[in-house]
This record gives structure tokens, sequence and C-alpha cells, in this order.
């Protein structure tokens, strides 16, 4: 069975986007990028709202070609390149750097993925693509990254109540920047 893993970056009071949509909030340097990055290597596939995609491929696919980039940002570039993609996007024509948009039906599409054999996603969000995918309960694993700021509004991570009677705390990071990572596994939902 496949399985789809969340990686959010939120705000302490739980906005995963600010006011106005607004996404520059996170500090996402390379400590925090490097501590998983061998993980996102073994995945898969890796699934996207159309804003996030749009703002992943305004800077990836050319990243590694900067002569003035870090070794770690020509590593990630790399990796997003090469694996594969899916948008979710009902107004997104087409998309490059190895991805497919999806226009029609989320649930039936990342279902049927979930249905193929070690299939590993990762969601990136946006907060509306990570709502329904929370919603229509398809995340298998949350990795959440709590940043040290509050919002005060915007869109919440989870806006509906939340069954959290299934989640297993899998491990908690603090980083140098003084985001903490947090790692749950769906119980009901964990890959055997």
């Amino acid at each position: 069975m496949g399985s789809v893993t969340l990686w959010m970056q939120m705000s302490l009071d739980g906005f995963a986007e600010g006011p106005d949509d607004e996404i520059h909030w996170p500090v996402v340097d390379e400590e925090l990028y490097a501590a998983f990055l061998d993980e996102l290597r073994q995945a898969d596939l890796f699934l996207y709202g159309r804003k996030t995609y749009e703002l992943m491929s305004e800077f990836w696919p050319t990243a590694d070609a900067d002569p003035a980039i870090s070794p770690f940002y020509v590593d990630f570039s790399r990796c997003w390149k090469q694996t594969p993609k899916l948008v979710f996007s009902r107004s997104l024509c087409g998309a490059d750097w190895n991805t497919r948009v999806v226009r029609e039906d989320l649930v039936a599409e990342v279902r049927a993925l979930k249905a193929l054999p070690n299939c590993d996603m990762v969601l990136f969000g946006g907060a509306a693509t990570a709502s329904a995918f929370i919603r229509h309960d398809l995340v298998d694993e949350f990795r959440l990254f709590v940043h040290p700021l509050l919002l005060g509004s915007g869109i919440p991570l989870f806006p509906s109540a939340f069954d959290r009677s299934g989640l297993r705390l899998v491990d908690v990071a603090t980083y140098g920047s003084a985001v903490v990572g947090v790692h749950y596994r769906h119980e009901v939902h964990a890959v055997h």
C-alpha cells in the first residue's frame, strides 16, 4: 500500500498561511532542509496545490545552475527536478519539470495511488490542498514544522475538528532557528 506524508510549515497559533495567503514567514534554512533531504529522496511522488507548486517551480528548476548557491541547494534542486510531481488544480493548464496536473477528483486520484504497492508520496500543500487531504482522511503521517511566531489570522492547517486519537508521536526535533519539527503517524493508516 502507498502512503501520504504531509510536510507542512505552520505558525505557533496553527496557521499554514497568513493573512492574505501570506506564505513568506517560515524560516526554512539549510539546517531544516538538510534534516529531511534524505527522506525526501526516498519519495516516489511529490504532491502540491497550484500556488505551492508555482512557487517551487519558480526557483528549484534552475537553482543548481547558480554558481553562488550552496551545495545543499544544488542537491535539493536535483532531487526536486527528478522526483515526479502531481499538482492538484482546476486552473493550471500544464506544468513542466516531471509534473502532471490533476484537474478532477483529488480524492479518487490519491486513493488510486495509495492502492499501489510502495508508493510513498509527500504532500507539501498549500493549506487548502492539505485541508482537503485531511478532511478526506488521506494523510498517513504528519511532518509539521512549527515556527516561533504568531500570525493571528490566516488559513489554519486544521480548519475543523480533527480526531487525534489515532495519532502516535514518532519524533520531535528542534532546530537552531527555534523551529520545532513534530512527526506523527496515523496508526489507522500505518503501512506495515
